[in-house]
């Protein structure tokens, strides 16, 4: 499924301002780390799937640079379980 360039950046807006990485207790928002708009493109490319399996495929292929880009993991494994209930919550609208 493709969005219009403004529903795209809306996207990203949402999740950029709401959804975090939580490394040792510590929050840090995807705007601030620079990974809302990979988060967004991977889900905008996978709508069609509904927001469950959107969702979880999306947060699999952003991969994040930890240690200086020596390593790199999955954005699904830095995001705490109610946050994947939160993107689902935020991708919804998109799904229609």
């Amino acid at each position: 499924m493709t969005l219009p360039a403004a529903d795209l950046k809306t996207l990203e807006v949402a999740l950029a301002d709401r959804l975090y990485l939580q490394i040792a207790g510590w929050h840090l928002y995807l705007g601030d780390a620079g990974l809302a708009q990979a988060l967004a493109i991977e889900c905008a490319a996978r709508l069609d799937q509904g927001a469950a399996v959107c969702g979880r495929q999306a947060l699999e292929a952003v991969q994040v640079p930890v240690g200086g880009g020596s390593t790199r993991l999955p954005l699904a494994r830095l995001i705490p379980a109610g946050q994947l209930r939160d993107l689902e919550d935020i991708l919804e609208p998109f799904c229609r």
